[in-house]
């Protein structure tokens, strides 16, 4: 079958359904390539079922901590009922449907570029005006010695299990390994977390490191830093990970949570004109564009593997497409753990600061002795936060914050960076009482003095 589109999305995530979803209300003509699920890896692997079944563990957490309610209990059982009803069972027919209602034409298949324009999937020889590669990541699972003798997962079988196992290692320190460890502890899994760096969330500030080493302990997660996966071996029934500290694991499961590579291999994106960096990512301009007539967005882009980002970029790239090109910017951009308590963070580090030259002044707070909120949320409350500015500019560049709901509070940091509003406009901020936003104005002030 041969046909011919104003544009074609490869890829149906978050992003290529915003970038197709936008294409289509504007009239084009558009056809949309899946070699899995409409929705992909977020929808049903990822972010939608992690953040499902971290929220009954946190909503325990709110009750025992609350003065005055008791009783809340964690069901596996309830939880899978509910995680399998958000990820569709796996199920897409309903999002393939509502794509063909609105006018798009949905191949569900792997495809590949021939050359500038063309697309090959299955049966399907297509051209396209224009094509937006959305195509994402995938986890990367570290070359260990027998690792196919043990039991194996990614987040994709972490997410998706029927039974939770007795006992777990968890294989990295970053955003996944702590979204993992506090999922399953929190359900009463016994877990190690091995990771190779000194402090867990290595690309954050050090100081939000050694709060979540301290929260993620009192779960009872066994944390072991600089400690590598060198060997794996099957005993029994247990799944073992030799460490390279001389050290090792048994568990029922071996979990990987060792970042993710961008999906480029043998999909002819360099037939078709892309460039691909060092990791295999597509390299993109500031319009998302990857070529003459080519657009890269999300994952794939090995700019910022995160929904929000790749949703942000399907507009930038569906609107350069349109004829309306803005450049995108990335300053302040949150990123979010959804641990417990939640981990958010914004702009630079200080590290990071400090490497291009800018001379800072930062702060810490520690939200009980601070703000009101806290104490009216919970018993023996939790929450820090950190700011950065720039000394000379005196704007915000950075922040960071630990506490209930973390990742709605630092939208009003995100904010800040993006549109690089003066420290004294958001001194004159007047924050709701009692809110966590507060703490903005107490540490802007300490900041100040």
């Amino acid at each position: 079958m041969s046909a011919h589109f104003d544009v074609a999305v490869l890829g149906m995530g978050p992003g290529g359904e915003v970038a197709a979803g936008r294409l289509l209300k504007a009239g084009k003509n558009v056809a949309v390539f899946e070699r899995e699920l409409i929705g992909g890896e977020c929808a049903y692997w990822a972010c939608i079922p992690s953040k499902t079944v971290l929220r009954p563990p946190e909503a325990r957490t709110e009750v025992h901590k609350a003065a005055g309610v008791s009783g809340a209990e964690v069901d596996w059982d309830t939880t899978r009922e509910y995680r399998d009803y958000m990820i569709r069972h796996l199920d897409d027919s309903a999002q393939v449907e509502g794509l063909e209602k609105q006018g798009a034409t949905v191949i569900k298949d792997e495809a590949r570029l021939t050359g500038p324009g063309r697309i090959q999937a299955g049966e399907w020889e297509v051209t396209a005006e224009h094509i937006i590669i959305a195509t994402g990541s995938e986890a990367v699972v570290p070359p260990i010695e027998r690792i196919e003798d043990i039991t194996a997962w990614t987040n994709r079988e972490t997410y998706t299990t029927h039974d939770l196992p007795q006992r777990a290692v968890i294989v990295g320190g970053s955003a996944v390994g702590v979204e993992t460890a506090t999922f399953l502890a929190r359900f009463g899994v016994q877990v190690t977390l091995a990771h190779r760096g000194d402090r867990l969330l290595g690309r954050e500030d050090p100081r939000v490191g050694e709060l979540v080493h301290d929260y993620l302990a009192e779960t009872g997660v066994d944390i072991r830093l600089n400690a590598s996966a060198a060997k794996a071996r099957r005993d029994g029934e247990d799944s073992i990970i030799e460490l390279d500290d001389g050290t090792e694991v048994a568990a029922d499961v071996v979990i990987f949570g060792t970042g993710r590579n961008p999906r480029t291999q043998g999909l002819g994106f360099e037939d078709a004109g892309a460039r691909l960096g060092e990791h295999g990512e597509v390299l993109i301009d500031e319009h998302g564009r990857a070529g003459e007539n080519l657009w890269a967005i999300g994952d794939v882009t090995g700019v910022m593997p995160f929904t929000h980002v790749a949703k942000y970029q399907g507009r930038i790239a569906a609107d350069a497409v349109l004829g309306r090109a803005h450049p995108a910017t990335y300053d302040g951009i949150p990123r979010v753990v959804f641990a417990d308590p939640e981990i958010a963070a914004a702009g630079l580090t200080q590290q990071q600061a400090e490497q291009r030259g800018i001379r800072t002044t930062a702060t810490e707070l520690d939200l009980s002795n601070a703000i009101a909120r806290p104490w009216t949320y919970e018993q023996d409350p939790r929450g820090h936060l950190g700011l950065l500015a720039d000394t000379e500019r005196k704007v915000l560049i950075g922040a960071w914050a630990i506490g209930p709901q973390a990742g709605e509070w630092i939208h009003q940091a995100s904010l800040a960076i993006r549109t690089q509003l003066p420290l004294e406009t958001l001194l004159d901020q007047v924050a709701q009482f009692p809110t966590y936003h507060e703490a903005y104005q107490a540490a802007l002030e300490k900041l100040q003095a």
